[in-house]
C-alpha cells in the first residue's frame, strides 16, 4: 500500500515557477514508477510527466516539455515537479500517481495509487 500527499501548489503569475512535491508512505517507494497528471475543470485527466523507479525512463507531455522537470529522491520517498515559465493554460489540479508495474508510464490506467491533488493557478 502506498499513500501519496502532494504539496507546493498555489497561485503564481504567468512566467513564474512552482515546485510540487509528492511524499509517499511505505518503504517500497523505490520500486514504483511515479508520475504527475493534471485535470482541468470538466475535462479528463491529462498526463504531464513520469519517471521510472530507476530514473532510466523519463517522459513529458508535449505541452510541458522544456518547461517542467520531474525528479525523485528515493531516500526521501518524494517525487518533485519543477514547473517553470508557467502559463495560464497550466492552471489545473495536479496529482501524483504511483505504478508498481510501470509499462506505459503515460497511461493513467497503469497507476494504482493516487494523491488527492493540489491546485495550481496561473494568472495572466
Amino acid at each position: 500500500q502506498v499513500q501519496l500527499v502532494e504539496s507546493g501548489g498555489g497561485f503564481v503569475q504567468a512566467g513564474g515557477s512552482l515546485r510540487l512535491s509528492c511524499a509517499a508512505s511505505g518503504r517500497t517507494f523505490r520500486n514504483y514508477a511515479m508520475a504527475w497528471f493534471r485535470q482541468f475543470p470538466g475535462k479528463e485527466r491529462e498526463f504531464v510527466a513520469a519517471i521510472s523507479w530507476s530514473v532510466s525512463r523519463v517522459y513529458y507531455s508535449d505541452s510541458v516539455n522544456g518547461r517542467f522537470t520531474i525528479s525523485r529522491d528515493n531516500a526521501k520517498n518524494t517525487v518533485y515537479l519543477q514547473m517553470n515559465s508557467l502559463r495560464p493554460d497550466d492552471t489545473a489540479v495536479y496529482s501524483c500517481a504511483a505504478s508498481r508495474i510501470g509499462r506505459d508510464l503515460r497511461d493513467q490506467y497503469e497507476y494504482e495509487y493516487w494523491g488527492q491533488g493540489t491546485q495550481v493557478t496561473v494568472s495572466s
